[in-house]
Order: C-alpha cells, then structure tokens, then sequence
C-alpha cells in the first residue's frame, strides 16, 4: 500500500454476509481487489506514477464506475440497496496527483462518493498521508478515558485486578495492529508512549516526577517502540516457517550472496532499496528485513514459535532498559 503508487482509491459498501460471494464474482469479473468483512466490502485499485498517469486515471476511473454500476444492478434485482452515506473514498498518494483524482471519482454512475480525507478499516484510522496521526489521537482519547476511570476506583482494587483493567482497556489499544506503525518517527510513537507511562503510574502509583523506565522494567513491560518491532519481527518468524498469509510471504526474499560467504547460512533477507523520504520505508517489504538482518543467529534460528517469542522479548527487553 505504502510502496510506489500514485493512487489508491478505497471504496466500503454495506452489503449482507449471505452475498459476499456473488457480489465478489462481480468484482473479480472488472480486475478489481477487495476485502470482504461481515457488513463491509471494501474495493481498491492502484495507479503507476509514470508518464501515462492521465490515461491510468482515466482507465482507473472507467473501471471503478463500470464495478459501481454492476453492482448497484445486482442489488437492485436482490431487492438490495446501496447506502451511498456509508460508501467512502480516501485517495492515497502524493498530494499533487491525489488532488485531481478525488475531484474525478467523486461520482461513480450517479452514486455520490463521499471523499473523505480520512476512513476506518477495522477500528484504524487511514489519512491520506499513511501517518495515522488521526489514528494515534483517537487511541489517545479513548485511552485516557479509560484510564482516568480507572484511577478512580484504584484504590479499591488489588494489584492483579487493576492490571488486568489496564491490559484489558488501555495496553490492548496500544497493541492493536501496532505493526502499521513501524518505521514512525519517535515524535509520532511519543502520543502512545504517553499513554503506557500513564497506565504504569496509575498501575503502581507512582508519582509524576519520579522516573518511569524502572517501573515499566519492573512490570517487564516493553515501550511502545519495542512493541512494534516485536510484532513486525514476530509476523516475519511466521512467514518464513508458513504461518503466515501468502502475501506477506512473497514481500521476504532471502538473501543469497553471489560468492561463497560467511553470512550465506546466517539466514538473512534481502533489504530492498527504497526512498526513505517517501513512504517506501514504512512497508513491510523493508521494515521486515531490515528488522530481521539485525538479530542475532540465536534469535533467527529459534526452533519454536514459542521459543522464538521468549528470546526475542529477552533481546528487546535487554535492548530497552540496558
């Protein structure tokens, strides 16, 4: 998503769970991609930044409007109906061409789109710029809100039973599909760290000026940063031992050096070269190796998932609080 297009237009349709599957038929017959959820269909389609963009957008545009109209047909004779109020369209991209893309899809056959710079995918937040800085303020407010509402009632609950509360209602939320988040700056990742710090102190009752690092060692909690890798590096271990999505799979290239090496067998990956001022350094496809390539032989050999999972929390924690 992140890695080299112009353009990338999300479309949400409420439609019931019993016609995913013909309504997805639909949709493949018009070379379109989707996700299917339970109330949600979500169409996607990406567009090249090279020379023929005007002719892809135009292309873009003709296809998406060919899919708009087969499908509001197919429902129409299901006695369905299309909720263009919940039908949505971010652009994702470079400004200049997001700009004249939005101003082209904003009607697809008479169904009014409503461009929005910003949309929901299964409780996360996606702008158009892939910061997820509305995303990150969302999960801060309601954090909080918890949070205060458990400092309220702290002192009549017990040490396990308020930890409990806090993972349940506040670490939760800074977990939550914090993958997406690999490769933010630390100024981003600051609003979340925030949060844990928070959570410690009302967790062991810790004064605001006291220094936190010690508490959250001593809760053998990882910061918000370490937290990130462990789950990229954690996905990475599953996809090369087959368990995990196929597409996340073909992003992990090993690496294979041309001449005979000491770092042949040292089960690497190849770092592919993007430009890290653009959002090429936010994929997977370069987090996920370049995390890798930096652990050591006795983590990336681990025989067991669980295995794995402790020495790598082992590394990170060591690396944290060192």
């Amino acid at each position: 998503m992140v890695g080299g297009t112009a353009g990338i237009v999300c479309a949400a349709t409420r439609v019931a769970v019993k016609y995913m599957l013909p309504l997805g038929n639909i949709i493949r017959k018009h070379s379109i991609n989707y996700h299917c959820y339970a109330d949600d269909t979500q169409l996607y389609l990406s567009i090249k930044p090279d020379k023929t963009s005007q002719l892809a957008k135009l292309q873009a545009c003709i296809k998406a409007n060919r899919c708009i109209k087969d499908i509001k047909s197919w429902m129409t004779y299901n006695f369905l109906m299309l909720n263009c109020n919940k039908t949505e369209v971010i652009v994702l991209g470079p400004k200049h061409l997001r700009t004249s893309l939005s101003t082209d899809i904003a009607t697809l056959d008479g169904v009014v789109l409503a461009s929005s710079p910003t949309v929901r995918n299964l409780g996360v937040i996606f702008d158009q710029d892939i910061s997820f800085n509305a995303h990150l303020k969302q999960s801060s407010r309601t954090a909080f809100f918890h949070l205060r509402n458990i400092a309220k009632i702290r002192n009549i609950l017990s040490q396990n039973d308020a930890e409990k509360l806090v993972h349940a209602f506040v670490t939760s939320r800074l977990d939550y599909f914090n993958s997406l988040l690999s490769g933010c700056s630390n100024k981003s990742l600051k609003t979340l760290q925030l949060i844990q710090n928070a959570a410690a102190r009302v967790l062991t009752r810790t004064k605001k000026r006291d220094h936190i690092s010690p508490v959250l060692a001593s809760l053998h909690w990882l910061p918000v940063k370490f937290r990130i890798d462990f789950k990229v590096l954690l996905l990475t271990y599953k996809a090369l031992n087959g368990q995990a999505p196929s597409y996340l799979e073909q992003f992990l290239v090993p690496y294979c050096p041309t001449r005979a090496l000491r770092s042949q067998n040292a089960e690497l990956l190849v770092v592919p070269r993007v430009s890290k001022s653009r959002l090429g350094a936010r994929a997977f496809s370069y987090q996920a190796p370049l995390l890798w390539n930096q652990l050591p032989v006795w983590v990336r050999g681990a025989d067991t998932i669980t295995s794995f999972k402790n020495k790598l929390k082992t590394l990170l924690f060591d690396k944290a609080y060192s």
